[in-house]
């Protein structure tokens, strides 16, 4: 689902058409809007707009320009909103060297009680940086020796090397319009660097319209839309899977119900169909998602029961709307060969090509040679052989077959060859691996190679 996560719609300019503003932005596609506040009236008038309109949420907090003069009588005031059922963060908060509307140390003792706050009532926190990022790193730091704090870094204006510093410390990153202006280069060397899991899609309307508009425009959530679309395109993902897994990440760090939780058979990334059909794997990668997350992509894949091959074919439906059908899941794919063929000969008389990423120790699961068995179902190939050590794929990899696996791995490769008309060879730059071994390992064998991102799957 697209959520604007940060859209100050109590500002004036919206008062002579709130309600038009909204119902654009619900035909834009947008499932929610979060509301901050910015001022104690600010943040009075925010949660108001969330009892009237069921799309948007709110939170509460005093900006830095307005920060000078904040006493514990407002954060009494400001604990006492976040006591409603659609508050779900506090801020907008932080420090703003770059107008200094407020002393500095003004600054810092409002973002630091708002802090507390934050801390004290388990939200997340809505942070404003700008031209400050040395005191809001240490400042953040500081607040989360006591416990862990979570939140976002809105509208983001720094480097890449903060930003992947600040998703270290539990923090996700918010994109605004000007990601999509002519000069955004290092917006987008920070859109490209940062988890796309740890992304959040924004307007901060009426301010910061993005292209196409004019900068003269005022700004509205409807407009989401084009940051979501523009980071789509440097991740190399549709639309679709940036809604998806900002909504998620939305649903996860502020509580706003905006991801489909039900496990995937079959599901949707970039006009590829991907196929789920087993939890089961021969190995424990250190570096899977499998150790962490039921999720890819915002897809939830851990299935409750393995699918049948009739629950399959349902789950997939036409296949002639997507490029390619791909038997890539929460688990191996050739832990369940027969239903695996199955399925492809079946998707290859539609005329779609199939590929089929595994662990390569698909012989040893099924205690025979498979390869010729795909032969005529499956067109291309990616095995995650990871490295071109056979003792680091001991470690790095923890086949429950041990140290037969990388040896069985590269003899599956070989006999595919005659099978299958495209091989890959795949890694992740996970720490130590030797990237540049691996891509010769695969020159060697005549066959393709991918690297893979660490830590970024799907």
């Amino acid at each position: 689902m697209l959520v604007d996560t940060h859209a100050h719609l109590d500002d004036k300019r919206f008062d002579r058409d709130r309600d038009e503003v909204i119902a654009r932005a619900v035909d834009a596609g947008v499932a929610f809007i979060l509301s901050p506040g910015t001022t104690l009236a600010s943040s009075r008038r925010a949660v108001e707009l969330a009892e009237k309109y069921d799309i948007v949420f709110a939170a509460v907090g005093v900006h830095p320009h307005d920060a000078e003069g904040m006493t514990a009588k407002d954060v009494d005031e400001l604990r006492r909103l976040a006591g409603h059922a659609k508050v779900v963060a506090v801020g907008e908060t932080g420090l703003d060297y770059y107008r200094d509307l407020s002393p500095r140390e003004a600054q810092q003792d409002a973002f630091r009680m708002q802090l507390e706050l934050a801390a004290e009532l388990d939200l997340p926190v809505i942070v404003h940086s700008r031209d400050a990022e040395g005191d809001v790193e240490r400042m953040l730091a500081e607040a989360s020796a006591s416990g862990k704090l979570r939140g976002v870094l809105h509208c983001f204006s720094g480097s890449a090397e903060w930003a992947l510093r600040a998703v270290g410390m539990g923090f996700h990153i918010g994109f605004a319009g000007p990601l999509t202006r002519e000069n955004a280069t290092n917006l987008e060397k920070v859109a490209s660097a940062v988890p796309v899991e740890r992304a959040l899609v924004e307007t901060d309307s009426p301010y910061l319209v993005p292209r196409p508009h004019k900068r003269s425009e005022r700004n509205e959530p409807a407009y989401v839309r084009l940051v979501a679309e523009k980071l789509a395109s440097l991740r190399q993902l549709s639309t679709a899977d940036v809604a998806r897994v900002t909504g998620l990440s939305v649903a996860r760090l502020f509580g706003i119900p905006s991801a489909d939780d039900s496990a995937k058979i079959a599901y949707v990334i970039r006009n590829s169909l991907y196929l789920n059909i087993t939890n089961r794997c021969s190995n424990r990668c250190s570096f899977c998602i499998r150790q962490t997350s039921a999720y890819v992509k915002g897809h939830r894949l851990w299935l409750e029961r393995e699918p049948t091959v009739e629950e399959i074919e349902s789950a997939i439906g036409d296949v002639r709307r997507y490029d390619e059908v791909v038997f890539c899941g929460y688990g191996e794919p050739t832990e369940r060969l027969e239903a695996l063929k199955e399925v492809a000969r079946r998707v290859k008389a539609q005329g779609k090509p199939v590929r089929l990423v595994t662990n390569g120790e698909g012989d040893l699961i099924n205690r025979r040679a498979i390869a010729g068995e795909l032969a005529g179902l499956v067109d291309r190939l990616s095995v995650s052989v990871n490295t071109a050590d056979p003792e680091q794929f001991v470690s790095l990899c923890g086949s429950e077959f041990g140290r037969e696996a990388h040896g069985a791995i590269l003899r599956f490769i070989e006999s595919a060859k005659g099978a299958i008309p495209e091989i890959e060879i795949t890694a992740v730059s996970a720490p130590g691996v030797q990237m540049k071994a691996v891509e010769e390992l695969a020159r060697k064998m005549g066959v393709g190679f991918r690297a893979r991102q660490y830590n970024e799957v799907g």
